[in-house]
């Protein structure tokens, strides 16, 4: 058992909540195409904006499993507002907090963590997606500051934060370690939010391009030193990898609560079609699935909490695998409420369209199993020079 009764407890305040003030919107925001914002300030006063930052700073720190929770349990109902969470949390402010100076951290992360704002995380480009080393935004160096012009794409509350972290590159010649990070508000001269896109799923999660016209941003906004914007966004990737993970097993669940709901109450020649073989197997893989995607969840939230303990490949397998089994737990629930399953009466077809979402971003499937591999490829090099043999 990886959780606490403490932990189970949260688990339950947390579904009551995503229950009571969350689902009853969760498809009006997928029609919609639209975040519905009253629910910002009520994620807010529940304190779930600021599980990643520390008190003194507004926020309601918690360790990494408890956070990880509520992005399960939020995402159950609604993977619109999972992802919002998901990435305010992991992307926007984990950054500002572990990196940022004193000043910067006073200065950005109040209104982020209890001041009910939102935050953004800017990394995709047009040409520059799974190659993040690809970015072409660049920041000139000017007097006391730089100068930025450049385009964002694909980024999570893109039109409706204040707080935005972004890459650019600062030097035309160091390849990734010419990449910096810098943070701005929403209201900067030169920043302008661009077009919104028109997804499968997630519907109601903001997704926006980003541009920068001569965007001067000061020097004390640059987070961290210069050159070290690609080694920050990575370490954040393996945090937000976990939280993706969470979103997509909380997708999975909810499927799989309706589909075998409805296998219990649905009767087909006078008997409930759970008695089936056909369904009840389909059930037991789900469950199956289920229980190990929240192993490897879990166990990846509880090592990025150890010191010094390095958790890149937990985290990728965590979201490898929750979100290729999302996939097919939601896609399987559709068959188990056959035609009704199809239509909007019963949301795993949302639920379906929103899983997908969990295979591509932060980092698609084939860079988790690539990131996986070359580790697994280091580990049995360093073996083999310990042992000298196989």
């Amino acid at each position: 058992m990886w959780t606490s009764p403490e932990q189970e407890k949260f688990r339950h305040r947390v579904r009551e909540f995503a229950e009571s003030e969350i689902a009853p919107f969760a498809a009006w925001m997928d029609r919609r195409q639209e975040f519905r914002m009253e629910l910002v300030g009520k994620l807010n006063e529940f304190g779930l904006l600021g599980m990643q930052v520390d008190k003194a700073y507004g926020g309601t720190f918690t360790d990494t499993l408890t956070y990880i929770i509520a992005v399960e349990e939020i995402s159950r109902v609604c993977g619109s507002t999972g992802i919002l969470v998901a990435a305010h949390n992991s992307l926007g402010t984990y950054p500002i907090y572990r990196f940022g100076t004193e000043e910067q951290k006073r200065k950005y992360l109040p209104d982020i963590t209890s001041g009910g704002k939102l935050a953004a995380f800017g990394l995709s480009e047009p040409d520059a997606g799974s190659d993040a080393g690809g970015t072409r935004t660049f920041a000139a160096k000017s007097g006391d500051g730089y100068i930025v012009n450049g385009t964002k794409c694909w980024i999570t509350n893109g039109s409706i934060c204040k707080t935005l972290i972004f890459t650019a590159r600062t030097s035309k010649e160091r390849g990734v370690k010419g990449i910096s990070s810098f943070i701005i508000d929403h209201n900067t001269t030169g920043f302008s939010v661009g077009k919104k896109e028109n997804k499968l799923g997630v519907r109601g999660s903001d997704t926006r391009f980003l541009h920068f016209e001569d965007m001067y941003v000061p020097q004390s906004d640059r987070l961290g030193d210069e050159g070290q914007g690609f080694k920050q966004f990575m370490i954040t990737l393996d945090g937000g990898r976990v939280s993706i993970g969470a979103m997509a097993l909380g997708i999975a669940q909810g499927a799989y609560d309706i589909a075998s709901k409805y296998a219990v109450k649905r009767k087909q020649f006078n008997k409930p079609i759970s008695e089936f073989q056909g369904v009840a197997f389909k059930l037991a893989d789900m469950a199956t699935q289920l229980q190990a995607a929240r192993h490897l969840v879990y166990h990846a939230a509880v090592l990025k909490d150890q010191p010094g303990i390095r958790f890149t490949k937990e985290a990728a397998m965590a979201k490898l695998y929750a979100s290729e089994i999302a996939s097919n737990i939601t896609y399987t629930a559709i068959g188990i409420l056959g035609a009704e399953g199809y239509t909007e009466k019963y949301p795993v077809e949302r639920m379906y369209r929103d899983a997908k979402i969990c295979e591509i971003g932060e980092g698609t499937s084939e860079i988790q199993r690539l990131v996986i591999s070359r580790i697994l490829i280091e580990e049995t090099n360093e073996a083999l020079k310990q042992t000298g043999n196989f």
